[in-house]
């Protein structure tokens, strides 16, 4: 799917040097949002062994990892997944995604989100999909809004983030109501 000038696609290892290099030139501005992470994080290596327990998690069908690269140079801007998959009378599935700082406001992230609501939907059969954000990223809540997400509760000190326990607000979207598929 190509947005913008950049293609969303499937994670792939060869990933790991481009999310590396977009993790690194983000990192301050995304500290607010994210867990403290070891400086290995941050290195090709570190992306390598990442994205190879990612692409396990993705072949016993507990996740859907994408990268959004610039098609023009193939350089990573963003990811986006589709995790904590569970099948049976849940059929559920959580949804996290970032963006390059020098890409917002591109549409990238919304859509993003609607690819994987539609894979939810129409191919893995998911009856819900679920996200999270902190109380005052009022721009992740405007792309579930858009998306047709809605809040549902607030979960007081849902994730360590920045040093902290920190709120979230929880929003979901439900895609159907048919029965679970067999």
């Amino acid at each position: 799917m190509i947005i913008n000038g950049v293609e969303m696609r499937g994670l792939a290892v060869e990933d790991a040097a481009g999310l590396a290099d977009v993790l690194t030139r983000n990192r301050a501005y995304m500290a607010p949002y994210e867990p403290r992470r070891p400086e290995a994080f941050y290195t090709e290596a570190g992306q390598r062994d990442r994205i190879e327990g990612m692409l396990e998690e993705r072949d016993a069908g507990r996740l859907v990892p994408y990268v959004f690269a610039e098609t023009a140079t193939g350089a990573v801007v963003g990811a986006m997944n589709l995790g904590s998959i569970a099948l049976g009378p849940l059929c559920s599935g959580g949804v996290g995604y970032w963006v390059d700082r020098a890409w917002h406001g591109q549409g990238l992230a919304t859509a993003g989100l609607e690819e994987v609501v539609r894979t939810a939907r129409d191919e893995l059969g998911l009856h819900r999909i679920e996200a999270g954000t902190l109380v005052d990223n009022t721009a992740s809540m405007r792309v579930l809004a858009k998306v047709g997400f809605t809040e549902f509760g607030l979960a007081p000190r849902y994730l360590h983030i920045n040093g902290a326990w920190r709120d979230h607000r929880l929003f979901q979207r439900l895609l159907h109501d048919d029965p679970p598929p067999a």
